[in-house]
Formats: structure tokens, C-alpha cells, sequence
């Protein structure tokens, strides 16, 4: 029998000495795992690296395990949440200037964790489209600018 998302997280919490709660949720269908414990700055990282490295660990147990297996989530006492919602509202700002004043602009640079919240969020805007370089870097930056008219 394979272990769960969550029983995983929680052995490899154990293994590093963490106490910690994990709870399941959905957020737009997907999969999070939401670890809350009383040393969350560790868990979360200088630049959310340890977050993303247990999430990177948790998808690569599971799909070793079961290749059709749903993509997990993992996130500290909703710091991953919060930090999507102030992407988000500045995303926004960006875009009602490139709306106001017709001139592109860029988003600092962004994993692409960040660079799909961005591109999801304009996919249907009549107004605003999207654009990010097709180099191989970790971190890019995503231009914003209004669409061309009859597309």
C-alpha cells in the first residue's frame, strides 16, 4: 500500500525533527498539503527554498509511486497563500498602468511557480496579455502588455 501525500510530509518532518500538524485542503483543485507548526520561519526558508524543496520531494516520492499521481501543494501556516494574494493585487496594478498608459511593463523576476499565477490570471483578459522568454532560467521576468487589437 502507498503511503498518502500527507503521511510522507509527515515522516519527513519526523526524520528532521519538526513537530508540526499537517492539514488537507483544496485550492482550485488542487492538492495542499498545509504544515503548521510553532518554527514556521524554518520550514518556509530565506527565499521560500526549503517550502519548495519539501513540495519538489513530496511530487517525486508519489510519482515514483503512482505516475498519474495529482500534484501536491505544500505550504507553511498559509504563507504560500498570502504571498500569492500579494502577487496577485501587484500583478493588477501593473496591468490597469499598462491599461492606462498602453506602454509594457515587467514583473520582477519569477519562478515559475509565480510566472503560471500570472500567466492564469490574464489568459482571458480581453485587454492584457502575457509574455515571459522561452530561455531556460530559473527566475524570468514576465512582460505585460495590451493586446493587439482583432486577437
Amino acid at each position: 500500500m502507498n503511503p498518502q501525500p500527507a503521511e510522507i510530509l509527515d515522516t519527513m518532518l519526523g526524520y528532521l525533527g519538526f513537530v508540526a500538524t499537517i492539514e488537507h485542503e483544496e485550492h482550485e483543485g488542487t492538492p495542499v498539503l498545509q504544515i503548521l507548526t510553532h518554527e514556521p520561519q524554518r520550514l518556509i526558508g530565506r527565499r521560500e527554498e526549503v517550502m519548495e524543496d519539501l513540495q519538489h520531494l513530496v511530487n517525486r516520492l508519489l510519482l515514483a509511486q503512482n505516475p498519474p499521481a495529482p500534484r501536491i501543494i505544500v505550504d507553511v501556516q498559509h504563507h504560500r497563500a498570502m504571498r500569492d494574494d500579494a502577487l496577485v493585487s501587484k500583478v493588477k496594478q501593473l496591468a490597469n498602468v499598462v491599461r492606462a498608459t498602453g506602454r509594457p511593463m515587467q514583473t520582477a523576476p519569477l519562478n515559475s511557480y509565480d510566472r503560471r499565477i500570472v500567466h492564469n490570471l490574464f489568459k482571458d483578459d480581453a485587454e492584457i496579455q502575457t509574455w515571459s522568454p522561452p530561455e531556460e532560467d530559473r527566475l524570468k521576468r514576465i512582460t505585460i502588455r495590451k493586446r493587439p487589437a482583432g486577437k
